[in-house]
């Protein structure tokens, strides 16, 4: 696995690689590419419902060539702070931040001198700028935004909701490991849990599109494709950093002690036991048409640190499981980003509003659902039953879909009113 840029382009040139090259996650860096693949599918269908005149402008009246006011200076000066704080910090201390980078930045740990630094240039920048626009006499000047213009604010909010919300339903879904050490799980680059992300959200964009006269119906149906393909990229963060993201335990291969996977034999048996206990697993070698890999990987070198230590191995990612897992990542990673081209090449085709959502709530639960019965997840005790958090979030999301394809109606169109205000 590729927990970070150094083990990367160790794996592609093999060669070392300098050390702070480990500051660069594998999975940050796709996640960040998930978040652009969302946004450009989400413009350009603003775009597209734009021009059938579904979507309306913003009017903003703004005033310009106002004098800086003290409250801006000393914010920007704030933010050039600890931005120069901890930017400063990591020079010089590659080692202690390359494992933990969101650790790092959560803490009080920096280089206070560069952030004293930091807080004079950009509050002199700002200052600097602000001076050129001052005139004479503030002007009222009319803006029209139309909202695929405000892509950046969407993304910001996406990345804080879904991150958050991630987080929070990741807790509930691992509680036992949440209560042991639940700053380190809050912190951690792994153990997301997308549906949480979606909801949260998804909530957030809510309360957004009201306060910008945008018809939240019209930004569910614009904004599906691009959250299902971004769900797909983001799966293979989870599977080149090895984030713990994995499947149950494929018993027909296990791990040689230099981490490599061979399968498994009579003999390997009642190790294999040993190992792994009372854990949920299923032995199926991979069909000699198919690669091994797609049934069974033992992921070296993974974020998590979990399973046997590498033999000879030294560094901060060192482990690998010492029996193979089904890589689910790869399975919603290959099926996500099909269902993103469905959707594209569908998305012209539906005629009422929210068949684009509905459809997207339906693709996306059913193959959550699916996934979890590979998956290792903690299950909650409903007698009879005993769903995981994903498969009960799964069967709502669909039953959700399917109400919104069979009962939803649009209103009978009224004139909508420009949304005009003052910033």
């Amino acid at each position: 696995m590729y927990p970070d840029f150094q083990y990367l382009f160790q794996a592609l040139f093999g060669a070392e690689m300098p050390a702070w090259l480990g500051l660069f996650k594998t999975f940050g860096f796709l996640v960040a590419l998930s978040f652009l693949g969302a946004a450009w599918a989400t413009q350009e269908e603003l775009k597209r419902k734009e021009k059938q005149g579904l979507l309306i402008p913003e009017i903003r009246m703004v005033e310009t060539g106002k004098p800086l006011a003290m409250s801006d200076l000393i914010l920007s000066a704030i933010i050039g702070f600890i931005i120069g704080f901890k930017v400063g910090g990591v020079f010089g201390h590659f080692a202690d931040v390359s494992p933990d980078p969101m650790g790092y930045l959560l803490s009080a740990n920096g280089n206070f001198v560069v952030g004293i630094i930091g807080a004079l240039a950009i509050g002199y920048s700002k200052y600097a700028e602000k001076k050129k626009q001052e005139l004479p006499e503030v002007k009222i000047v009319r803006e029209v935004v139309y909202p695929h213009q405000l892509m950046t604010e969407i993304v910001v909010i996406a990345a804080i909701g879904g991150l958050a919300g991630a987080k929070i339903f990741n807790a509930f879904e691992t509680w036992d490991d949440f209560i042991k050490e639940p700053i380190h799980s809050l912190t951690s680059s792994s153990g997301l849990t997308f549906l949480g992300g979606l909801i949260v959200a998804t909530i957030l964009f809510y309360f957004y599109t009201r306060r910008h006269g945008i018809p939240f119906k019209h930004m569910c149906d614009a904004a599906a494709p691009g959250i299902m393909l971004a769900y797909g990229v983001g799966r293979l963060g989870c599977q080149f950093s090895g984030d713990g993201d994995w499947g149950i335990y494929n018993t027909a291969y296990v791990s040689n002690a230099d981490g490599t996977l061979r399968s498994a034999t009579g003999a390997d048996n009642q190790r294999v036991l040993q190992m792994i206990g009372n854990a949920p697993s299923a032995n199926f070698p991979a069909p000699a048409w198919l690669p091994r890999w797609f049934f069974g990987m033992n992921y070296p070198h993974n974020v998590g640190h979990e399973g046997m230590q590498i033999a000879g191995c030294s560094g901060e990612y060192c482990n690998v499981l010492p029996v193979s897992v089904f890589p689910t990542p790869v399975y919603e990673a290959i099926v996500c980003i099909l269902l993103f081209f469905v959707l594209w090449m569908l998305r012209k085709r539906f005629t009422r509003t929210l068949q684009m959502f509905g459809t997207y709530l339906i693709f996306v639960g059913v193959e959550r659902f699916l996934v979890e019965l590979i998956r290792v997840n903690y299950k909650y005790d409903w007698g009879f039953i005993h769903p995981t958090q994903a498969e009960i979030l799964s069967v709502v999301l669909v039953l959700t879909g399917i109400g919104l394809l069979l009962f939803y109606k649009d209103k009978a169109p009224q004139p909508a009113p420009t949304p005009e205000r003052m910033i």
